[in-house]
């Protein structure tokens, strides 16, 4: 192991319905690996909030983070956290679930655009594609905005879908007002920028949000950054930590962040 303080601050269990495996297992694994620190955020996306029963798959995944932070005592760090999606396409969800459980950490997601499916469901041939990529980071601004969580997940997910799996082109410099926007506002509003390693064993090849724009944080004062696998099974826990803490290091970061009752703990990359 590279770094001393390698942690994972976005996992999925099978609390979620797109994961496959137990708490007890994403931390096993976590522990074979000699993370410090690993933080369990299951899906609540609060667009279908009780039409896919997230009210009680959230709570699970609370409790279950909790039971297994007793288990592992000793060996490993395990945090109960959650990834909030699309809050603002439901404010009263969002606000329930983060007032039912005492998380120690939320991470804030885009997943679709309010009104259109997810990005990864999309025909690319039948919509406005710059259009689309304007109302996402609305909806980005909106929910930071909002401001309950602490840190913004995977600033690029689209990217995942529209260049690494459908191979089309994004004109990235009609964007770069956006994306500042974005991150001047998690900055006055002291949030974190998550650096979400899932991109580096898909298609897209890159973390997202990729090196450029992790510069581009730090170069307006950034200081707030979590690392995520962004893992939905046991063998990808951890996955792309180690290169993400390195890409950091190359943006000039000394430190990255865990959480602990929504307070920041800032841990070196050495």
């Amino acid at each position: 192991m590279k770094y001393r303080y390698l942690s994972d601050s976005h996992v999925h269990t099978d609390c979620s319905r797109d994961a496959a495996d137990p708490t007890t297992m994403m931390c096993e694994s976590a522990c074979r690996l000699g993370l410090y620190t690993l933080t369990i955020t299951d899906h609540c996306e609060c667009n279908v909030y009780k039409e896919e029963a997230y009210d009680r798959s959230v709570r699970q995944s609370y409790f279950e983070a909790r039971k297994a932070s007793a288990v592992f005592h000793g060996r490993l760090h395990v945090r109960a956290g959650v990834e909030i999606g699309q809050p603002m396409q439901n404010l009263e969800a969002a606000n329930e679930v983060l007032d039912a459980c005492d998380f120690d950490f939320a991470l804030a997601s885009v997943h679709n655009v309010k009104g259109m499916a997810d990005f990864y469901e999309l025909d690319y041939g039948e919509i406005q594609l710059n259009d689309v990529l304007m109302r996402y980071f609305d909806e980005i601004m909106e929910t930071i905005e909002w401001g309950r969580f602490d840190s913004l997940a995977h600033l690029t997910y689209p990217w995942r879908y529209i260049v690494g799996e459908h191979g089309l082109t994004i004109e990235n410099s009609l964007f770069d007002e956006r994306v500042d926007q974005v991150l001047k506002a998690l900055i006055a509003s002291n949030k974190a920028l998550e650096v979400n390693t899932s991109g580096l064993r898909q298609k897209l090849g890159e973390t997202m949000p990729n090196q450029k724009i992790l510069e581009r944080y730090r170069e307006l004062g950034g200081r707030l950054v979590t690392v995520g696998s962004d893992a939905h099974r046991w063998a990808d826990v951890g996955g792309g930590v180690e290169e993400g803490l390195a890409l950091l290091k190359k943006a000039g970061f000394s430190h990255f962040t865990v959480y602990a009752h929504h307070t920041p703990k800032f841990l070196p990359i050495e």
